[in-house]
């Protein structure tokens, strides 16, 4: 029942355009001028609407076509019928553009709190009407997000899968940071030796962040004097800005605190370098993006240069 309508409805357009020009114009040869039809059509429009309607919706008079009670009721309601028709093509032109529409993306917070801002800053200039989402998480849980449907596009560290296509966003270099006053923060390189006894500050209990400084370490035969466990990134920041300890950190993340003086890098003679690709991801059989999604990568690759020198710039030859 509700399908015949909405074929029913489609078919009236004509009819209803005719009616709302005659009523406008009161003249049934002004209006098929308008309508660039000839006069008996607007007429067989008519008659059809009426029937349609089963009311009589004009009368004819010497001074032109006048509205009855029943056309004066039905007026408003086709006049918004129209428009709503109208504002539907505009809405679907804007989402084929890319100016309106929903995007869903989701971050680990490394990404979310020092990439993203630079980039939704841009992507909300340009498209003012697209209406966001964004979803936390480690990065292997933004992938299998990405995998659920849950998000359209996850920016996150890259994470083989044969199910996602990837794009690379930016290299993050994780660096190790001291305190101005820590008794490292002055020397031009140190060894991972010269770290034993040190207290070492990991953040994010449940990213790869822990285990992969931890794994330095092993595999370094270093032992820290002991280990501070915090929930984020910026609680680290803060102890190691204290001298309360060390820590390998996305250099991203500490780019305006070196920048300030507030923290210091320290340059690691023999350690391996350490960089995270940090990539865009979207399902292989998503089809294509939406013009939302589509602006949205656009934009990454014309970041990509801007977000990588913020990554990188000052980058130790180290770590």
């Amino acid at each position: 029942m509700a399908t015949d309508v909405a074929i029913r409805g489609w078919g009236m357009l004509p009819q209803i355009e005719a009616f709302l020009e005659v009523a406008r114009r009161q003249n049934l040869s002004r209006a098929a001028d308008a309508l660039f039809v000839s006069q008996p059509t607007v007429t067989a429009r008519l008659q059809s609407l009426e029937a349609n309607l089963d009311e009589k919706l004009f009368v004819r008079t010497r001074r032109g076509m006048r509205l009855t009670e029943a056309g004066e009721a039905f007026l408003p309601y086709a006049e918004r019928a129209v428009q709503a028709l109208e504002d539907g093509r505009e809405r679907l032109g804007e989402l084929r553009s890319g100016s309106a529409g929903k995007l869903v993306l989701g971050a680990p917070p490394t990404v979310s709190a020092y990439a993203l801002p630079l980039i939704l800053a841009r992507f909300t200039e340009e498209h003012p009407s697209v209406r966001l989402v964004l979803k936390s998480g480690t990065s292997e849980e933004i992938l299998d997000m990405v995998l659920q449907d849950q998000v359209q596009v996850g920016l996150m560290r890259s994470l083989g899968h044969p199910e996602v296509q990837s794009v690379p966003v930016y290299s993050d270099t994780l660096v190790l940071i001291a305190g101005p006053l820590h008794r490292l923060a002055a020397a031009r390189q140190v060894r991972l030796a010269d770290l034993a006894g040190e207290e070492l500050i990991l953040f994010g209990r449940s990213s790869s962040y822990q285990d992969f400084t931890s794994a330095i370490f092993r595999q370094a035969g270093v032992l820290p004097r002991g280990v501070m466990e915090l929930d984020n990134i910026e609680a680290a920041k803060k102890m190691v800005e204290r001298g309360l300890g060390i820590s390998l950190v996305p250099h991203s993340a500490v780019t305006a605190e070196l920048a300030a003086g507030t923290l210091r890098m320290v340059d690691l003679s023999d350690g391996a370098p350490a960089r995270r690709e940090i990539v865009a991801v979207r399902r292989r059989d998503a089809g294509p993006p939406s013009a939302a999604v589509a602006a949205f990568m656009r934009l990454l690759a014309e970041l990509r240069d801007q977000l990588e020198h913020g990554a990188t710039i000052g980058e130790p030859h180290g770590l």
